[in-house]
């Protein structure tokens, strides 16, 4: 498959003049930010198209999920499986384990970041993150609300959660999440894309005999039809090869393009699968792009590979003006006052969500997601 990437556009673009996305209903913190899409890159049916910022802000004091479960300093259990050290108030869950709540802890002396569609495994059965938010610093045991990934399980493989080798639920059932908020529209959402998997893996192996062994194509099917979780699907050997063979060329292209704009504030993406906008996931620096990324990028692919239909072309002035459409009719906002604020926008089309610190000194959008409707 080519490779479809046009570098010299996207180094033209430096000498552009920024415009600003237009005035929203929902007040200035999107509206202030102006942000550019540069040329996309393709490769099969996915389509990344960078986006670079004036402005950005420094995320440094912040910790992810990834970093905190790595060091220790986040645990994640079922509920009423560990009782912690409490530091100011007695806080005992009550109750056992429960499909959509999960108790964690951040020691750390930094807040912490988590993302709706970070996928924890381990416990009772695998969950994923529920909703964008912020726990504080050295925090009190926290109810995090999750949705479960893999319906068929109900037995403890480990008392304390992973995160899976950084793995991200891919978009359409972060939508199901975040949009929906419905544990049954998560779990038809991983089955329908566990099967298209499957599906995929056949269709592929048909077309290119040569490229893929049938006795692995045939046990990865096998393997895939007797189980319900979405990481051990994306973790199969065969189903991994072929993310991986999709990602390789982007991540090249993109390690490229950011290198070339290392000054020009890269902080997010919109994503096209087979000529469709689908997705943008857009963070307060490219630092923290960054850290996002490795997750991110694979969990693109997975809906690429998943997502039927023919496939077709998109430009960058239909990205620019999806990136730019912030106009909302209706939003809801969940404040945790003093720590963030979460503000859902329902617009023409599309529905977005924005995560806001109401830190002392670090009062800005942390992330933004938006999803076509």
């Amino acid at each position: 498959m080519k490779i479809v990437m046009f570098l010299g556009a996207c180094l033209s673009i430096l000498g552009m003049v920024w415009s600003a996305a237009p005035a929203s209903a929902y007040g200035n913190d999107v509206s202030d930010r102006e942000y550019k899409v540069l040329a996309p890159i393709t490769h099969g049916n996915l389509t990344i198209f960078p986006v670079v910022a004036v402005k950005t802000h420094d995320a440094s004091g912040f910790l992810t999920l990834d970093e905190g479960i790595r060091s220790g300093e986040v645990t994640v259990t079922e509920v009423g499986k560990v009782i912690p050290m409490v530091r100011r108030t007695p806080v005992r869950p009550s109750g056992g384990a429960q499909v959509n709540s999960l108790v964690l802890i951040n020691n750390s002396k930094r807040p912490l970041i988590l993302l709706a569609g970070e996928v924890v495994t381990g416990g009772k059965q695998d969950r994923i993150v529920g909703r964008d938010r912020l726990v504080p610093a050295e925090s009190d045991p926290v109810d995090l609300s999750v949705f479960c990934v893999e319906h068929g399980r109900w037995a403890e493989t480990s008392s304390k959660f992973d995160t899976h080798a950084n793995a991200m639920a891919k978009p359409s059932i972060r939508k199901s999440a975040m949009a929906d908020n419905s544990q049954q529209k998560v779990w038809d959402e991983v089955g329908r894309s566990n099967q298209a998997v499957s599906d995929q893996l056949a269709y592929a192996h048909r077309n290119s005999p040569g490229a893929s062994n049938t006795v692995e194509v045939t046990g990865a099917q096998m393997e895939i039809a007797t189980t319900s979780s979405y990481a051990k699907v994306m973790e199969n050997k065969v189903v991994r090869g072929q993310v991986e063979a999709m990602i390789e060329p982007i991540q090249k292209s993109f390690d490229s393009v950011i290198k070339q704009l290392r000054d020009q504030n890269a902080v997010g993406v919109v994503v096209a699968v087979k000529g469709r906008i689908i997705w943008a996931d857009i963070f307060s620096s490219s630092a923290l792009l960054s850290k996002y990324w490795a997750k991110l990028l694979p969990s693109y692919a997975a809906e690429a590979l998943t997502v039927p239909g023919e496939q077709t072309e998109v430009s960058a002035k239909s990205a620019q003006e999806w990136v730019n459409q912030w106009q909302a009719r209706h939003e809801v906002t969940e404040t945790e006052p003093g720590l963030y604020k979460q503000t859902e926008m329902t617009g023409e089309k599309f529905k977005a969500f924005q995560l806001t610190s109401l830190l002392p000194k670090q009062g800005f959008d942390l992330h933004l997601s938006k999803m076509a409707e």
